[in-house]
């Protein structure tokens, strides 16, 4: 009885209960707009439900591992990662144009997914153990570390997910110590390069030129971002109906269950990609906003956690586990209102999928590991 207690009580205190809190009223939220998304209970309703408590049980049993246990199996676990998806290049799942899953015999994985945590974990131990003395091979040897899974995920073709794991990555090496000298010219460069695709767009996005690094689906996206209008019907449809419905909600929007473009099958995969413009378009400009504020909140329990780490590698992975948050709801919310192109990544814990939740609830239970770790021992906390 008494064992059962003690466990018990350490189940408890793996939690960090602001951030359990705030993630109950995105549960709460996102359960209501699946609801009003679907058009009823049918079974994507059900199965988001299943979906919040398989993240919730990843979440808490993430969150009662020690951060000094994760950075023992850092080297495993990227090798695993980094083997399952060139396991994927060679035998997966290819659908819709694109290889991403692997049947590995009880389930099918994406591999991908996986990735987005395994390689934050990875370049958090590399820096914890070369902190004493960081070196410009130690920045060299982060950057092989994070353009090889980087890469593999780009031929699968997944650019949204690509992108993600990159700049979660590039975050932990800035956060690690890199100069902001070194950022400055990259930053340069690609504000000039952006210019320059917005000058010659006419040329740049005629159907004859092959862009090369670049598949033709990726290319017409970022031209229907720069003009969506040149296929209304087409290749620009998604983004101009997400526009539509995020304008005719208005300041208070037009109720719940009431939007027009939503029920009318006018917004496209509004239980996914495009679940905020069904959200504004029932609760408005009022409800975006609060929204976001709430976004804002668990955005700030992830700061205030990286600050408070006791270590180098709970400050580095909880720093990365909340940048990797904002991304996903800078990115949704960019491609949804038009000012990024569309690159399937969903809207966290407001998005219908299984893999994406599981992989929020694995973030937010390192959060509340590194939250709650205390070092025992004095080389824990050497670098403070």
């Amino acid at each position: 009885m008494n064992r059962l207690m003690g466990w018990i009580l350490r189940a408890f205190r793996a939690f960090d209960w602001p951030l359990l809190l705030i993630l109950a009223i995105f549960c709460i939220l996102g359960t209501i707009v699946m609801h009003s998304a679907v058009g009823g209970t049918d079974w994507r309703f059900a199965s988001q439900g299943r979906n919040f408590l398989v993240a919730f049980f990843v979440m808490w049993l993430v969150a009662v591992i020690p951060p000094s246990k994760i950075m023992k199996f850092a080297i495993p676990l990227y090798v695993v990662g980094v083997s399952t998806l060139v396991a994927v290049l060679m035998f997966g799942i290819t659908s819709k144009g694109a290889t991403r899953w692997l049947n590995i015999g009880i389930t099918v994985i994406q591999p991908s997914e996986m990735a987005k945590i395994i390689v934050p974990v990875i370049l958090a131990w590399y820096f914890d153990k070369h902190r004493s003395q960081l070196r410009v091979l130690d920045f060299l040897v982060a950057g092989v570390l994070l353009l090889l899974p980087f890469m593999l995920i780009i031929w699968q073709p997944d650019l949204g997910t690509a992108l993600l794991v990159l700049g979660t990555g590039f975050f932990i090496i800035y956060f690690a110590g890199l100069s902001f000298k070194l950022i400055t010219p990259v930053f340069v460069l690609g504000v000039v390069t952006i210019a320059l695709v917005l000058y010659y767009e006419p040329v740049l996005c005629s159907p004859e030129l092959d862009w090369v690094v670049l598949h033709d689906y990726q290319k017409y996206r970022v031209c229907t971002l720069l003009d969506p209008g040149s296929d209304p019907l087409g290749k620009g449809f998604h983004t101009i109906q997400g526009m539509i419905a995020i304008g005719s909600g208005g300041l208070y929007g037009k109720g719940y269950m009431q939007g027009t473009q939503t029920h009318l099958d006018f917004i496209p995969e509004r239980t996914t990609d495009f679940i905020f413009a069904v959200f504004a378009e029932e609760f408005g400009l009022y409800g975006g906003v609060m929204l976001l504020l709430l976004y804002t909140l668990l955005l700030l329990r992830g700061f205030l956690i990286t600050i408070r780490a006791r270590t180098q590698f709970g400050r580095l992975l909880a720093g990365a586990m909340t940048m990797m948050l904002f991304m996903y709801v800078f990115v949704n919310i960019g491609m949804v209102i038009g000012i990024l192109p569309v690159v399937g990544v969903p809207l966290p814990f407001m998005s219908y999928g299984g893999t994406a939740l599981v992989t929020l609830g694995c973030a937010c239970g390192l959060l509340m590991s590194i939250s709650n770790y205390v070092p025992t021992r004095k080389s824990d906390t050497a670098d403070e």
